[in-house]
């Protein structure tokens, strides 16, 4: 029998591939299992005709709604998992996001652990991820330990006329903290990067960074095509003792000693529940029966300001964003969340929605246009769910705090029409748009509440972690990102203590 690894990191996303640089210097034996494969350097990686109105990297599979309605998801299977199509905003949760807050449709629970306690990995994650940034500019910024390693990504000049405007009129627009190096990107092709897939192209994600330190230490290996299916317990239902995957159309298994899961906050709980036994009929670490449940999606919209007067020249356009909304309405009532700008939306992007107006006429609307992002809180439920029905993936979610976000677009169209731009369109974002997937195998201190401790391991299996968002007890109303990177290294800290210790 071959040797087993030591560690198995099952996905190579952003929990997974960080978890992976932290734990490379234990010089421990670990294999990364992804069922994807590299995106390759190619024409359509550019095309946003193929991106958008050909769906060419969209997967090829169906997921569920409890009536059995049948819709095409927005996940990426491939190295460095849906970070490689991400906008690459790298910003931190605001410190109070790890209090309770209240909110106009209920409450967001408090972390079991404060700010305080990330901020050093949040510093390390930035540095890891190579961060533009700025600080000082966003009233609700929390305190840094460390500056972001780089400056800003420069503000084109329509950009920048707007954001000046928007400062006038009071409002309070910052820096947006992005893992992009920008003439890199530019050098290949002249276009946006957010939902832009990246191969090796100036976008730091999870393959490019995180896991291209790791691979630097040859006891760190990667393996592609190679789809998780189970993981097997020991006898007594205690620790995992065995993980089984198909790699082309065979099956395989391997016996390591410890499990690192990161497929995504679905995949990860699909693949505890499908690994249902009789010491753990529901799925494992699901004795508090929470696996799956508290499924959070970001409510949020794409807002676009047209004026004829403004003409957007830009290429890239997504460079600041403001709070003003966030803690509270601005008027003393609840919060309602994060606006930030979306990578330059052009004609050939609108098609995809309107398939009907020729694409020179969007062009025309496009070159008049700023285009907006609007993301409020999605706060934890227990009856929105991923649940397994067979072979089928059933997502069950309820949507909360959603007037909230339809306050928000309607303070940032008044934002917007002060600022200049007499009309002010709106799209919300559905389940097949995968804003900011979490909480699904939630973070906690009581194993009958949550299924995994602060450290992200399971209360029911010692050598078992789950690093990616699932464990967000929260989704607080900004990217996750670089949350889920902090507290990977947190964790991988964690895990040199207490396992690799001399």
């Amino acid at each position: 029998m071959s040797k087993q690894p030591d560690i198995v990191i099952i996905g190579s996303g952003i929990g997974g591939s960080t978890v992976a640089a932290g734990l490379a210097a234990t010089g421990a034996d670990i294999l990364i299992l992804e069922a994807g494969n590299h995106i390759e350097d190619r024409p359509e990686n550019r095309d946003q005709r193929a991106i958008f109105q050909r769906g060419h990297f969209r997967p090829k599979e169906f997921w569920y709604e409890a009536d059995g309605t049948a819709f095409n998801p927005g996940n990426y299977y491939n190295v460095g998992g849906n970070s490689k199509f991400y906008g690459a905003v790298l910003v931190r949760y605001r410190k109070e996001d790890f209090e309770e807050m209240a909110h106009l449709e209920g409450v967001s629970p408090a972390w079991p652990f404060p700010y305080e306690e990330l901020e050093p990995w949040y510093s390390q994650a930035e540095q890891m991820y190579q961060v533009r940034g700025a600080l000082g500019e966003d009233p609700t910024e929390p305190a840094h330990s460390l500056p972001y390693a780089f400056p800003p990504v420069p503000e084109e000049p329509a950009i920048a006329k707007v954001r000046a405007r928007l400062k006038a009129n009071g409002i309070h627009p910052y820096s947006l903290p992005l893992g992009v190096d920008i003439d890199r990107w530019l050098s290949k092709a002249k276009t946006p990067w957010d939902a832009h897939p990246n191969s090796a192209d100036g976008k730091m994600d999870a393959e490019t960074t995180a896991l291209a330190l790791a691979l630097q230490h040859p006891n760190v290996r990667l393996q592609t095509g190679s789809r998780v299916t189970r993981l097997v317990t020991a006898a007594d239902g205690g620790a995992i003792e065995t993980v089984e995957y198909e790699k082309a159309g065979e099956r395989h298994s391997i016996s390591p000693k410890l499990v690192i899961l990161s497929a995504g906050a679905v995949q990860s709980s699909v693949l505890l529940q499908r690994s249902a036994n009789d010491k753990h009929p529901t799925g494992l670490a699901n004795a508090s029966d929470q696996v799956g449940r508290n499924f959070m999606n970001h409510n949020s919209s794409a807002v676009i300001a047209l004026s004829p007067f403004y003409k957007n020249d830009s290429v890239y356009q997504k460079t600041f964003g403001f709070n003003d909304f966030y803690l509270s309405d601005g008027e003393g009532g609840p919060p309602l969340g994060n606006v930030q700008l979306l990578g330059k939306v052009s004609g050939k992007i609108l098609k995809a929605n309107m398939p009907a107006i020729p694409e020179w006429l969007l062009d025309r609307v496009a070159s008049h246009a700023i285009d907006f992002y609007a993301m409020s809180e999605d706060i934890p439920h227990p009856e929105s769910r991923i649940m397994v029905d067979g072979d089928r993936i059933v997502l069950k979610w309820h949507r909360t705090n959603w007037q909230a976000h339809l306050d928000l677009v309607s303070k940032l169209k008044g934002v917007l029409r002060a600022a200049g731009f007499p009309i002010v369109l709106s799209r919300a974002f559905d389940k097949r748009t995968p804003s900011h997937q979490c909480g699904t195998v939630v973070i906690g201190t009581d194993p009958a509440q949550a299924p995994l401790d602060v450290y992200c391991r399971a209360f029911q299996h010692q050598n078992l972690f789950v690093v990616d968002a699932s464990f967000l007890p929260t989704s607080a109303a900004v990217n996750p990102a670089l949350t889920v990177a902090a507290q990977a290294l947190r964790v991988a800290d964690h895990i040199t203590r207490t396992e690799f210790r001399a």
